[in-house]
């Protein structure tokens, strides 16, 4: 025993085995760890971050369902379209949409949790949609009598999109909630311009107003099949001229507006 304890032992140190000292190069300093990032995590981290981002974008731009026409954004008029199924028609130019973003490619209409509801289940959750560009003969509201021709228009209408997959696109949400929009609706191979196909057969006219009027592209078109069935007597056009009263001047007689 060495004494005192503090003191070497040549015997004792030479006996003992030495602990080799680690190669600095085989671990680098902090600050050159920080200089040099690790790509193996760095990556898959950007990767996993911007397809979140991408993914979020993408649901709020294209697969967020809206409910009603006060949830539609600004940034969606004249931008966007909404497709969805036909729900009810209420008169000659408005219906009430069930958006389906998506369509059946999301699984609308045969996924579980995206069955389109029916009955008392749609209450707030339709868009109430007015076809743009043009005016159909008003029905009996509130007392007052029903223009001669709207029965013709609503049930043409209904017979033509109740229930079916439409295409709106949409230009504004005017004062009454509505969502104000060119509709499309697929007949067969050929996508028809619901609109315009009401303005040929006679069942409405163009839509005239002091202010607010939209017609998108197609106002020329829309024109164009007024006169054309104009002339061929079509539908409100078949009686005399004279007796001819058009639903604006019919509101404005009846509703003052």
């Amino acid at each position: 025993m060495r004494w005192p304890p503090w003191s070497s032992n040549s015997k004792e140190d030479t006996s003992k085995p030495r602990v080799p000292l680690p190669n600095p190069k085989y671990f680098p300093s902090p600050a050159k760890e920080w200089a040099s990032p690790n790509w193996d995590i760095l990556i898959p981290t950007f990767i996993l971050t911007s397809t979140t981002i991408l993914s979020v974008h993408v649901y709020r731009s294209f697969l967020r369902r809206i409910p009603q026409a006060a949830s539609i954004s600004g940034s969606f008029f004249r931008k966007r379209s909404m497709f969805g199924k036909v729900t009810s028609v209420g008169d000659g130019d408005g219906f009430r949409l069930f958006h389906t973003p998506g369509g059946r490619l999301t699984g609308w209409g045969w996924m579980p949790g995206r069955k389109i509801p029916e009955g008392r289940a749609l209450k707030d959750q339709t868009i109430s949609v007015r076809i743009a560009g043009v005016d159909a003969p008003e029905l009996a509201h509130f007392g007052r009598p029903a223009q001669p021709g709207s029965q013709e228009a609503l049930d043409w209408l209904t017979s033509y999109i109740l229930h079916r997959r439409v295409r709106t696109y949409v230009y504004k949400r005017d004062q009454y909630d509505r969502a104000i929009g060119t509709v499309y609706v697929r007949r067969g191979l050929l996508r028809r311009d619901v609109g315009l196909q009401m303005l040929k057969k006679g069942l409405a006219t163009v839509y005239e107003a002091k202010t607010g009027a939209e017609f998108g592209e197609v106002e020329a078109k829309y024109r164009r099949a007024e006169w054309w069935a104009k002339q061929m007597k079509k539908g409100i056009w078949a009686g005399k001229n004279k007796a001819f009263e058009s639903p604006r001047e019919f509101k404005t007689r009846t509703m003052g507006i």
